[in-house]
């Protein structure tokens, strides 16, 4: 009898969020083949995380650990936007306005209203798009011709695996059970699957 083929770690991560769908295949032909329109949308996606990171901050402050976490994701996300810039600058690109992300949209439909769910479920669903920022990223990493841009992208994935580990830690704290955590983790990695199908290949981070 066969043994079965070992699979390696998806690109999402060693952290606790596993990806229902793998990116297509034909999505880093694409982001390769317009890496600069890609490289705009990354810029926007760094600074709608630190964004993010303090709204958090401002609307759960009472929650252990997660005011001086976000102060720090805050500050590290304005960090690599500012070397996404820098490499749009080296390239003659300007940041447009933010046309927005029907993936991040998509996402946002599955919190729940009532204030405690809705705490859960805003932190899981930034755990999962630092997971899926970490699979695409990888992939950059994998693909791109570029040694540096090679070393940026992989230090980034590796950054977006450490963020998705955190923001899954504080919805356990939040809720503090987290067998109710992982259900629900699973839930929102069902409805994030159907998303990336509904959005399509699209030459941008998600």
């Amino acid at each position: 009898m066969s043994r079965p083929t070992p699979t390696r770690r998806p690109l999402s991560g060693e952290g606790p969020v596993f990806l229902h769908s793998p990116t297509d295949p034909r999505w880093l032909p694409l982001a390769l083949e317009h890496f600069n329109a890609v490289l705009v949308d990354h810029a926007h996606c760094e600074k709608k995380a630190a964004a993010n990171a303090l709204s958090l901050l401002q609307a759960y402050p009472d929650l252990p650990g997660l005011p001086a976490q976000m102060a720090r994701l805050a500050r590290e996300e304005s960090a690599h936007l500012a070397r996404v810039l820098d490499l749009m600058a080296a390239r003659g690109l300007t940041l447009n306005r933010d046309g927005g992300d029907p993936y991040a949209q998509g996402l946002q439909k599955l919190i729940r209203t009532p204030s405690p769910e809705r705490r859960v479920d805003r932190l899981l669903v930034a755990a999962i798009i630092e997971a899926r920022s970490c699979e695409r990223l990888s992939l950059l990493a994998e693909g791109l011709e570029d040694p540096a841009l090679r070393r940026f992208y992989g230090e980034l994935a590796q950054s977006e695996d450490g963020h998705q580990s955190l923001f899954y830690r504080l919805a356990v704290t939040a809720s503090g059970d987290e067998a109710a955590i992982k259900e629900r983790l699973e839930a929102l990695l069902a409805g994030e699957a159907q998303v990336v199908a509904t959005v399509g290949l699209r030459a941008a981070i998600h």
